[in-house]
């Protein structure tokens, strides 16, 4: 899926900017705006009307994470708040994906939903892990040396959310699989960033 890649290669580069250079000024990573999910799913199809929603569902990180705020590394105390309020999206994000994955239910597949709640399992673990890496951050906030620490926190979470595969829960399954080509929302996410 591409726009992860873009997307996470910038958050790479911020953290690695805020981990190195505390006192240093800010800088701003690469956005992709190009993010809109408009679905139009035939009623009879109903395995691709899952699948659309399967894959609206997991836009909402994918967003989060194309809209991150930046991270100002200039002092640790301008590192700390703006590396929580990046990992607040990160949760956000990850948040709206699990209760539309959850709300979408089991797929009209028979025996298919194995992926579904691998990717939810997942989600949670990582939504955990973002929420107490910024819990870290908030309460070492000041601290140079505790703020770093924290960070390489963040930037282990956001390494979990490159190594995703946001459209296992499709791909693991020939009927789910195909369904996502007919899907609008899928297709979507798989166009490279404009």
């Amino acid at each position: 899926m591409r726009p992860r890649s873009t997307v996470l290669a910038a958050l790479t580069t911020t953290i690695t900017i805020g981990l190195a250079g505390c006192g240093q000024p800010a800088q701003s990573p690469a956005r992709d705006q190009g993010l809109s999910v408009t679905t139009v799913v035939p009623q009879a199809d109903p395995v691709a009307r899952w699948a659309d929603g399967y894959c609206a569902s997991v836009t909402h990180l994918v967003r989060a994470l194309a809209e991150l705020p930046t991270v100002d590394p200039s002092t640790p105390q301008q590192a700390s708040r703006t590396s929580s309020d990046l990992l607040s999206s990160v949760v956000g994000g990850l948040n709206q994906s699990l209760a539309g994955l959850t709300a979408l239910g089991a797929p009209p597949v028979r025996s298919a939903d194995g992926g579904r709640a691998d990717v939810i399992g997942q989600f949670t673990e990582i939504r955990d892990q973002a929420e107490q890496a910024r819990q870290r951050i908030d309460a070492v906030r000041g601290d140079a040396t505790a703020t770093k620490a924290a960070l390489g926190d963040a930037r282990a979470t956001l390494d979990r959310i490159d190594a995703l595969d946001y459209l296992k829960g499709l791909k693991d399954v020939p009927a789910l699989a195909a369904a996502e080509q007919r899907a609008p929302a899928c297709r979507q996410l798989d166009q490279p960033p404009g």
